[in-house]
C-alpha cells in the first residue's frame, strides 16, 4: 500500500489539471501560432509560467485504482500487476485464470 500522503497528492494534481486546463490549451495555443507577432507569444509564455507547475498534465502519475503502486500499473485497467494477480487468483475478474504448466 503507497502513503496516502503520496495519493492525496496525486489527487490534488488532477483536480488542478481539470481546474486549469482550458486556459492552459489557449496560451498553448496562443504560444504555438507562428502567425502572431512574438512579443503576444512571449506575454502568452509568461503567462503560462505562472500558472501552478501541478496544473501540467505531465505531473499526473499512473497509480493503482486499488493499492496506489506507483509502478507495474497497466494503463487500460489502472490497477498494477499485482492487484491484477490477486484478483485473477480469487476469480474476481472474469475469464482471467493464473497459468500453469
Amino acid at each position: 500500500m503507497a502513503k496516502k500522503s503520496a495519493i492525496e497528492k496525486n489527487f490534488k494534481r488532477m483536480k488542478l489539471v481539470k481546474r486549469f486546463a482550458k486556459k492552459r490549451a489557449a496560451l498553448k495555443k496562443i504560444i504555438n501560432n507562428k502567425k502572431l507577432d512574438l512579443s503576444e507569444r512571449f506575454e502568452a509564455q509568461l503567462k503560462l509560467n505562472k500558472l501552478p507547475k501541478n496544473s501540467s498534465k505531465i505531473r499526473i502519475r499512473n497509480r493503482c485504482e486499488i493499492s496506489g503502486r506507483p509502478h507495474g500499473v497497466y494503463r487500460k485497467l489502472k490497477i498494477s500487476r499485482i492487484a491484477l494477480r490477486d484478483m485473477a487468483s480469487s476469480g474476481k475478474i472474469p475469464g482471467i485464470t493464473k497459468s500453469s504448466w
